[in-house]
């Protein structure tokens, strides 16, 4: 039985790296799951690899032909952005297991279409101040940096990823990432557990 593992955080709690290095361990024989955006592309990022880039029509024709697995919408500083996971051609859940970057929103809509026996969430936590401070040098090296966008995103996760909320979501586990090699090597180690079961 494949599993969706949902690898979840604050901003800048270092979710990119772990899914990158996660993807390469070939032992783990994860595939990567491509969600949706409405969002511009960021410099660095490509089609098809962080997100498939998409428009706000293509989105609705997806609902229209009731293929949405979850979407949410955000009210950023430069309009209403969606993110959203479509049923297309990327998962077989009889064959492979899947890695994903994802919200606590998405993660809960993501489980309850599949099932939390297929669904399974990794929360990456990091320090308030380290997160602040990563999440500010990434922004710099943007050709046009959006720090209002940066610190209304900052202070969303405070609410989005509240003790209450995490609580909701049924979340136990929390994965530090205080040493990256480590945190990977624990989640890699978690991850092998549960995919052969």
């Amino acid at each position: 039985m494949g599993r969706i593992f949902c690898l979840i955080g604050k901003s800048s709690s270092g979710k990119d790296t772990i899914y990158k290095r996660l993807l390469k361990n070939h032992k783990l024989r994860l595939h990567r799951l491509v969600p949706y955006t409405t969002r511009p592309i960021r410099e660095g990022e490509r089609d098809g690899v962080e997100y498939r880039f998409s428009t706000v029509e293509e989105l609705e024709r997806f609902k229209a032909e009731n293929k949405i697995i979850e979407c949410r919408s955000y009210d950023t500083v430069y309009g209403v952005w969606y993110y959203f996971m479509v049923k297309d051609n990327q998962i077989d859940l009889e064959k492979n297991n899947y890695l994903i970057i994802g919200t606590l929103q998405s993660f809960m809509m993501t489980r309850d279409y599949f099932g939390s026996d297929r669904v399974i969430p990794i929360y990456v936590e990091l320090e308030d101040g380290e997160r602040l401070s990563r999440a500010l040098r990434r922004e710099k090296r943007q050709k046009e940096p959006k720090y209002e966008e940066m610190c209304r995103r900052f202070l969303a996760d405070s609410r989005d990823f509240s003790d209450e909320n995490i609580k909701a979501a049924g979340i136990e586990r929390f994965f530090y990432n205080s040493s990256l090699n480590e945190c990977i090597d624990e989640i890699a180690g978690y991850i092998e557990s549960l995919s052969y079961d």
